[in-house]
């Protein structure tokens, strides 16, 4: 059966890669962009660097920096207006996941009525939307190479998956120097972050030929670099490692699937507003354990590109050390239980029926490789509170 795959058009990738836009933005023939951002990256000077960078290369930039961690359906009401009034011809993400997923969803809604939900999992999208380029500042969202956004339903509060080519940046700017001040906790979260967005590519039941090397490769450069990035952001190469890694992993995962983490991590950060990154990490360990039965090869495979086991190992000894290494990596990283996080137990213990449904609606939880029953998932969620 034919493999299907989609990237970005153009990468540029590299330390200084960000100086690189004029000539992007030329490439695309627009010139009326809306950069969206979050105030920390206005207040901090970054937003200025870029819309500096457009008005040399004389393109008539608008700043949209209202967005908001973990985007919701509210929060792009401002962005949409921003988009008629400028009328905008592009949208470029500048920031970590939650700015460069409200561009994206910015893009489609340019063109197409709401609401968002509309664009939720299991549709997918692939008509008329502006073209986005997207330029992480945080290495592990992937979300510059993925055709995915993550906004919340306001409504409902429930974290959407929207899928579709549409949602895939036409252009990406990956330039590590741009992670060089991201403290230890959002290094930590994120990289795992981005080696779970590896592993459940690579296990996922819809990995594929092309999706595999990008996910192995990534592995292979987070267990290399993640904890020095933690330990010393000052890390040049560390930081490289580890932007490098994300952009490998969210193609990974784009071109494949995500799996089980991804379906129960979703709703903790609707309900409970724990970043992506750090409820993914709170579940690893404890999904990847249930999960290595329905696939011991490939989670060996993951083990061997992790430098845990080596070719002599078996498979099943292989796939118990990469459970091992995950739950050394978050006790390296401090990562926290949602109870040490500071979530109710009695507010935790009443969602879980009703997250364990939204995990299997997203859909993500059927590309597991061992597919869990609403009671496996509401058993897990109770396992990792702490």
């Amino acid at each position: 059966m034919p493999i299907s795959a989609a990237f970005p058009r153009h990468i540029r990738m590299g330390g200084g890669a960000l100086n690189d836009l004029g000539a992007v933005i030329d490439a695309l023939h627009v010139q009326r962009p809306l950069v969206v951002t979050d105030p920390y990256l206005t207040s901090s000077g970054g937003a200025h660097r870029v819309m500096g960078l457009l008005s040399e290369a004389g393109k008539a930039a608008a700043l949209f920096d209202r967005t908001v961690a973990d985007p919701t359906t509210a929060s792009l009401e401002a962005g949409v207006q921003a988009l008629i009034e400028h009328r905008a011809d592009c949208v470029v993400g500048f920031g970590g996941g939650s700015p460069i997923d409200t561009a994206k969803a910015l893009g489609v809604l340019a063109l197409q009525p709401g609401p968002m939900r509309r664009f939720k999992a299991p549709s997918s999208y692939a008509g008329p939307a502006l073209p986005i380029i997207a330029i992480p500042t945080t290495a592990g969202s992937g979300s510059e190479a993925t055709q995915f956004a993550v906004i919340s339903d306001s409504e409902t509060n429930e974290k959407m998956l929207c899928p579709g080519p549409s949602f895939l940046p036409i252009a990406a700017i990956v330039d590590f120097e741009l992670t060089m001040t991201m403290p230890a906790r959002l290094t930590a979260d994120t990289g795992v972050d981005a080696l779970t967005h590896a592993v459940e590519a690579y296990v996922s039941r819809r990995a594929n030929s092309i999706s595999d090397g990008l996910a192995l490769s990534a592995i292979t450069l987070i267990a290399t670099h993640l904890k020095r990035a933690y330990r010393d952001g000052a890390d040049v190469e560390a930081r490289a490692g580890m932007m490098a890694a994300a952009t490998q992993a969210g193609m990974a995962f784009s071109n494949s699937s995500v799996a089980l983490v991804h379906g129960m991590s979703r709703p903790i950060g609707a309900h409970f507003h724990v970043a992506h990154g750090l409820s993914n990490a709170m579940l690893f360990p404890a999904v990847t354990a249930f999960s290595v039965s329905g696939a011991p090869g490939r989670y060996a495979d993951c083990a061997r590109a992790y430098g845990v086991a080596d070719s002599s190992t078996s498979d099943q000894i292989a796939a118990g050390s990469l459970v091992d290494a995950l739950g050394a990596l978050c006790a390296d990283l401090d990562v926290p239980t949602p109870r040490a996080y500071g979530i109710d137990s009695a507010a935790w213990q009443s969602l879980i029926p009703l997250m364990a449904r939204q995990a299997v609606a997203s859909g993500s939880p059927a590309n597991n490789p061992l597919i869990p029953e609403p009671a496996d998932i509401e058993a897990l969620y109770a396992r990792v509170y702490g």
